[in-house]
């Protein structure tokens, strides 16, 4: 498996007034080409800030040491780099059609006239299963539920082909049912275009649902990785058997339970 970026001994600080305020402390994590990664942990952990320093998102309040090494040249925000944040009402334009949404990316990144973007927006809503693609080409954003905002949101943001989609909590705003329709939609889309998946969340079920391998974040350190079946069957940390235990199913053998 060849590496999409090596992090190296990243550490990303914000200023508050006359303090400085750690969301990131010499974090070591290296992401294949191909696998879909979890990464898990509470508030304030530093998933998002390690996901805004990969898309070179970080606002300019921020200090960041350390290196991103990008094996195959740094990728573009947009083109090579999807994102599909936790809010799709915050994140889709309340003024803009779904279509001219979903087409932007085509048309900034891939060279494509509005006409021809127009139909690769129709055909992306069709391949994240949206009903009548046609029809929602004109529709607007307050016209559709949570879970097909979001759907549009992910549409967005594969418009151009990204190599690297990365998820920000992009189902914690969605009931249960519809979370699990999501989470198969990225597995479905990620297997089909061979991309990168970074799959940010609380939620280690969810994650261990999903991905290949988790990472677990505490207070800015990263404290544990491994394959999603070592971490959820044998924990090396507190902290992720305690995760673990907050969502064992009690109708079910414990994850953490063949040590018990």
């Amino acid at each position: 498996m060849t590496t999409l970026a090596a992090i190296e001994d990243l550490s990303v600080a914000f200023r508050q007034g006359s303090r400085s305020v750690t969301a990131l402390d010499s974090v070591n994590l290296t992401i294949n080409s191909g696998e879909r990664l979890a990464i898990i942990g509470e508030s304030g952990s530093g998933k998002s800030t390690l996901a805004l320093a990969l898309a070179g998102l970080l606002p300019a309040s921020a200090e960041q040491i350390g290196k991103i090494h990008w094996p195959n040249g740094r990728p573009l925000p947009g083109r090579d780099i999807g994102m599909v944040f936790q809010d799709p009402s915050a994140s889709l334009d309340p003024v803009l059609t779904i279509g001219e949404q979903v087409a932007e990316g085509a048309v900034a990144h891939l060279g494509l006239d509005w006409k021809a973007a127009r139909l690769r927006a129709r055909d992306l809503l069709a391949r994240v299963q949206l009903p009548d693609p046609q029809s929602l080409l004109h529709a607007f954003p307050h016209q559709l539920s949570g879970g097909q905002r979001q759907r549009v949101a992910i549409a967005a943001a594969i418009a151009a082909g990204p190599v690297l989609l990365i998820a920000d909590e992009a189902t914690s705003a969605l009931d249960t049912i519809v979370q699990a329709e999501i989470v198969a939609l990225l597995r479905s889309l990620v297997a089909e275009e061979g991309m990168t998946l970074l799959f940010i969340t609380h939620d280690i079920a969810l994650a261990s649902s999903l991905a290949d391998r988790i990472a677990v974040f505490r207070q800015a350190k990263l404290v544990e990785i491994g394959t999603s079946a070592d971490i959820t069957r044998h924990p090396r940390e507190f902290y992720t058997a305690s995760l673990l235990a907050a969502h064992i199913d009690l109708t079910t053998p414990p994850l953490i339970g063949e040590r018990a």
